[in-house]
């Protein structure tokens, strides 16, 4: 097991390991718990009573945070025509068709952060999905970025809109804003997460959906909260 740094061992020291935490009480302890000389990401960690192996009991979507996340997202759309030039006026960072989907495949390009990709385009930049799949950049109807409305969803992810998904340990990741955020804006951003994954619970999913809840600074230590008075 890899040796930590003393600013984490220090850290660790903050935190009752065993504790649950009201969510007040976690948000001030994530920002006393980062010590490091950048503005660290806040990350959500949702364990779900799901069985992600079936695909009635999947779990994935996409909302856009009331206060972003604090890092704009760079956007590759991938369109033709009049929809191409919506996503340039959207602000996209970039905008192609198929040599854009050339580009990735030779040569390896990912200066990107997410893709929306118009319908008609999806049957060729399906050929990537071994490339794209892996990295979490194919585009999916369900997160809003397979879609004809270019402008709205550029518009969304550059105001902070996150996707979530489950892990193949039916843990949900996200990250829910920068340390450096007042506690208020954490506490409506996480607030607004729970409450689109409540909405999302598959019908086949039989007892506690919410099983565990973690925060933690890029580089702390998870604090657990009290998922029932979530």
């Amino acid at each position: 097991m890899p040796k930590r740094g003393k600013a984490y061992q220090d850290s660790t020291k903050l935190v009752e390991r065993n504790k649950f935490h009201e969510l007040e009480e976690a948000i001030k302890l994530v920002k006393q718990t980062s010590k490091a000389k950048f503005d660290e990401t806040v990350e959500l960690h949702i364990k779900l009573g799901v069985d992600g192996r079936h695909a009635d009991q999947q779990v994935r979507g996409a909302i856009v945070l009331p206060h972003g996340t604090g890092k704009t997202k760079r956007v590759l759309v991938v369109a033709k025509g009049e929809k191409a030039e919506e996503a340039e006026k959207a602000g996209a960072d970039f905008v192609g068709a198929e040599d854009i989907i050339t580009k990735i495949q030779s040569e390896n390009w990912f200066d990107f952060d997410v893709i929306v990709a118009t319908p008609d385009m999806m049957g060729q930049l399906g050929r990537l999905g071994r490339v794209l799949g892996p990295k979490g950049l194919m585009p999916n109807p369900k997160s809003g970025t397979v879609t004809f409305d270019i402008e709205r969803a550029v518009n969304e992810i550059k105001a902070g809109k996150v996707e979530y998904r489950l892990d193949k340990t039916n843990i949900v990741h996200v990250s829910i804003g920068k340390v450096s955020f007042e506690d208020v804006k954490l506490i409506e951003n996480m607030q607004a997460l729970v409450e689109a994954l409540v909405k999302a619970k598959p019908a086949a999913a039989k007892g506690t959906y919410l099983r565990s809840v973690t925060i933690a600074s890029t580089m702390g230590p998870g604090i657990k909260l009290n998922a029932a008075k979530l």
